[in-house]
């Protein structure tokens, strides 16, 4: 009698153990790893500037964001506080994932960013970087290639950036 109360505890934990896998968090693939050339180098800013990334030889900050996230929401003020938005040798592009530009342009004003942002509403900028997860930071050199990516759901994922 003692291993029916046994077989049942068993069943149990392992039912149990069972539903807690299947709740994983998606994995976050990143498409560009360092090394790579960028995907897209040509853009349309909110304000209808066209930004060709050939054009400069600085390195660039591409942040891949959304307005409403809060780890982006906190990036973006931490990028703020920075001094990387001031360097004349950083040119900084920020691309709102499934944004409009009226969304955009109303962050701008809070957030008091002073770099170019582009409207990505049907994900075919962010598509190409990533499946998954905001803000991304992806940091390329003065050819245009990749040398880090960041993912940045961390406290402060300002402090990784570092050519």
């Amino acid at each position: 009698m003692k291993t029916f109360p046994s077989l049942i505890l068993s069943l149990l934990i392992i039912a149990i153990s069972g539903c807690a896998n299947s709740a994983k968090q998606p994995e976050y693939l990143t498409y560009v790893k360092a090394g790579d050339n960028v995907p897209v180098s040509q853009f349309v800013d909110t304000q209808g500037k066209h930004i060709d990334l050939a054009q400069s030889n600085n390195n660039k900050l591409l942040i891949l964001f959304a307005t409403w996230c809060h780890d982006s929401q906190r990036t973006m003020k931490h990028l703020v506080n920075s001094n990387i938005h001031l360097s004349p040798n950083i040119d900084i592009i920020g691309i709102g994932r499934e944004e409009s530009v009226a969304a955009l342009n109303t962050f701008a004003a809070e957030y008091e960013l002073n770099f170019a942002l582009v409207a990505d509403e049907d994900r075919s900028i962010y598509s190409q970087f990533a499946n998954a997860g905001i803000p991304r930071l992806i940091l390329l050199d003065a050819d245009n290639r990749v040398v880090k990516t960041i993912i940045g759901e961390t406290d402060n994922p300002i402090t990784e950036i570092v050519w």
